[in-house]
């Protein structure tokens, strides 16, 4: 009996060692699993954060390019509003011109310049401020006199006394205009 009680016990004994072998193993698998599992957790945390980085820095690079680009269309403007009033009185000159010397050929060289002096104003990108005809603005128009005119409805303007430029879609100086009552 001694015998068959040894080898019963030697038998639970393996069996003992091969189920904690069985539940080491299941431990194993599911610490595995878990660890897997912290670890694609994990990688999608850093690729979100990279790709919000990344959304972040296009954003600033766009944002600056912007910047740039805004400095460029504006850094001579005040080289600009300085120019603009020769060329006014140039403009002005040639309304006053007398008839008798208007077929002159020195007026027609100064009217040359004139004209290369607007197509040079008008490659960098600015734009005389419409007005006669025109709908009052106060963004683009400043008033100096508010008058009674039976050819114009009220608030149209129906005289410049003296022009106003913007320099792509921002105004550097309004245009003074007379406006119909």
């Amino acid at each position: 009996m001694s015998k068959n009680k040894t080898e019963q016990e030697e038998k639970d004994q393996e069996n003992d060692q091969e189920n904690k072998k069985e539940e080491e193993q299941k431990d194993n698998q599911e610490n595995d699993q878990e660890n897997k599992t912290n670890w694609e957790q994990k990688a999608a945390e850093y690729l979100a954060g990279w790709k919000r980085a990344k959304a972040d820095y296009l954003n600033l690079k766009k944002e600056k390019d912007k910047e740039r680009e805004e400095i460029m269309k504006f850094s001579n403007a005040a080289l600009i509003i300085q120019l603009l009033p020769i060329y006014d009185h140039l403009k002005m000159a040639f309304d006053h011109i007398p008839e008798d010397l208007k077929d002159n050929e020195w007026v027609k060289g100064i009217e040359g310049i004139k004209k290369q002096t607007q197509d040079f104003i008008e490659s960098i990108g600015i734009k005389e401020i419409k007005t006669v005809g025109e709908k009052f603005n106060p963004e683009k128009h400043e008033a100096v006199a508010h008058e009674k005119n039976k050819d114009f409805e009220s608030d149209i303007i129906f005289e410049e006394t003296k022009p106003g430029y913007k320099l792509h879609d921002k105004v550097l100086y309004p245009a003074k205009v007379k406006v119909a009552k």
